[in-house]
């Protein structure tokens, strides 16, 4: 993917100027992207740098203190999560969060809960072309699946609601590299089929690959953003962040 320019299809998605605080902390100072149709866009940054808190702020689960965030060229702050997720935007959380105690097709029909068309199994079986190991244990309770299978949940249950705009956290976190290379590969395929993605990422070299624009956050401020390919090339981010 590096050097592949996303179509220029319009915008889909602008943070301007964000600033979000947690009591005293200032988690977000003035952070701007922005996501086009197409594109996959990633943030990299150490821990504690204010890359869930920005998804968390977009998806309506964690208020701003200022600053806007547009949908389709209208503004966001203040509308409920669940309203965000109507209209075809969604997050797939750090963690997976997948109900353990539920099977598999239990948690990927949550996912489409908000809908109310004919399209359901469709979707699912979308799902299991996505993911072959997700239908093979449909019927598995979602505990008792490994993390790289939750992970795969957690985006199946996500596609369930048919996102324009996909949010991903830290999808690699814990996951064998095999298990890495499969997700990214899986993501490359949920954009080619429509989704714009905005990938939070601590793996940079599997995120900067697999994307086409990058922000770098530092303490809640962005301090470089270009094409995923240039940005992997900066002698700063290879420090940082590439282990060169």
């Amino acid at each position: 993917m590096p050097g592949r320019t996303a179509p220029p299809d319009g915008r889909v998605l602008e943070v301007c100027d964000l600033h979000v605080n947690y009591g005293a902390v200032k988690a977000l100072r003035g952070v701007s992207l922005t996501l086009d149709r197409g594109e996959i866009v990633t943030l990299i940054g150490a821990n504690g740098a204010g890359k869930s808190t920005t998804l968390r702020a977009i998806m309506g689960l964690v208020a701003p203190a200022s600053g806007t965030v547009l949908y389709r060229g209208k503004p966001l702050p203040g509308k409920p999560t669940f309203k965000i997720v109507r209209e075809r935007m969604t997050l797939v959380p750090e963690g997976r969060a997948v109900f353990a105690n539920l099977t598999v097709r239990e948690n990927l029909e949550l996912g489409a809960y908000s809908r109310r068309d004919d399209g359901v199994d469709a979707d699912l079986d979308r799902v299991f072309s996505i993911f072959p190991r997700l239908k093979e244990r449909v019927r598995q309770r979602a505990g008792t699946l490994s993390g790289g299978e939750q992970q795969m949940l957690a985006i199946g249950r996500a596609l369930m609601s048919r996102p324009e705009v996909l949010l991903l956290d830290e999808p690699s976190l814990g996951l064998a590299p095999i298990l890495v290379h499969t997700i990214f590969e899986s993501i490359e395929n949920i954009n080619r089929e429509g989704a714009s993605v905005l990938l939070v990422e601590q793996n940079a070299n599997a995120a900067l690959k697999h994307s086409h624009r990058a922000y770098v956050l530092e303490t809640g401020v962005v301090t470089i953003s270009g094409a995923s390919e240039e940005i992997a090339t900066d002698p700063r981010v290879k420090e940082a962040y590439l282990g060169e």
